[in-house]
């Protein structure tokens, strides 16, 4: 990595970001261990925990029977687990090869699942329908610019009385350094307009390397991200700080239930996640089934 950051149009970083994460597919299908899916009852880590935060703000206190979007869904993973635990889902990503996967893989696993590809900040315009609840986690905001943006496609996917969830890297976290002997802060966290340009061949799992290692990610603050969601007309029902991180940020990290974690000395000193909790105005309607028209990626 670097500290170099570039002024740069939306269309460029964009097409930089796309041929880095179309490399990464074939190498996420072997890291993210897809076999164990192939057990019927198996659900992936990340939507295990973001079940156990979600449930109390959703109807009935579960997914089963709600339209579910999950926008970012790279290889599906997440997503799929979604459909496993009862929800009606459609997977958004901006990466053909990753949905030409997660296609791939429901078909594998007799799972039903709509796909999606567009950039989640054309979402509203290209998913059909609306849904229950909007999901998104984790390792995504940081990819996109306009925070304002994406949250009016989030509120204008949402039902009235719809929830929006979100769990990623604290922006605190993505502020360190993450080679240092200890927490130094390293990079912004304020937000400053320009890109935070990398050149790592590298990804968040498994060994290899990528083809096309240049990437562009913009910092944001805890109060833009709160503020965009409010600013799109949604009420934050809870927010959530966390100290673990289902990916190793820095090789310090050591291993811990579902994930990462600092050494045990220094866990209380920074957050490894935050939580959003929101919900769109309005009376929550009885789930209304796929609606007619949806397209699923063959």
């Amino acid at each position: 990595m670097s500290d170099s950051r570039a002024e740069i149009d939306w269309d460029s970083a964009r097409a930089s970001n796309l041929a880095n994460w179309e490399d990464r597919v074939p190498l996420h299908e072997e890291a993210y261990g897809l076999s164990a899916l192939d057990d019927p009852n198996h659900l992936t880590s990340v939507v295990r925990t973001d079940l156990s935060a979600m449930v109390p703000y959703l109807p009935n206190g579960t997914v089963s029977g709600l339209d579910v979007c999950h926008l970012q869904c790279h290889i599906g993973t997440d997503t799929l687990s979604l459909a496993r635990a009862g929800a009606r889902v459609t997977g958004v990503d901006f990466s053909p090869a990753a949905l030409a996967s997660a296609a791939n893989l429901a078909a594998r696993l007799g799972l039903d699942a709509t796909w999606v590809e567009t950039d989640v900040l054309e979402a509203r315009a290209a998913v059909v329908g609306s849904f229950d609840l909007v999901y998104t986690s984790i390792g995504t905001i940081n990819w996109l610019p306009d925070l304002d943006r994406w949250a009016v496609q989030v509120a204008g996917l949402l039902r009235p009385g719809g929830t929006f969830y979100i769990r990623d890297g604290h922006p605190a976290l993505y502020a360190i350094d993450e080679h240092a002997d200890g927490l130094q802060l390293r990079y912004p966290y304020f937000g400053t307009g320009q890109a935070q340009v990398w050149d790592d061949a590298t990804t968040y799992a498994g060994d290899g390397t990528v083809a096309h290692s240049r990437t562009y990610e913009w910092a944001h603050p805890l109060s833009a991200i709160i503020n965009s969601l409010i600013g799109a007309g949604l009420q934050i029902l809870r927010l959530d700080e966390g100290r673990t991180l289902p990916w190793k940020f820095a090789p310090r990290m050591v291993e811990v239930p579902d994930g990462f974690a600092w050494p045990e000395a220094e866990r209380d000193r920074v957050p490894c996640t935050y939580t959003v909790i929101a919900r769109k105005p309005g009376e929550q309607a009885e789930p209304a089934g796929p609606p007619e028209g949806t397209r699923t990626t063959p």
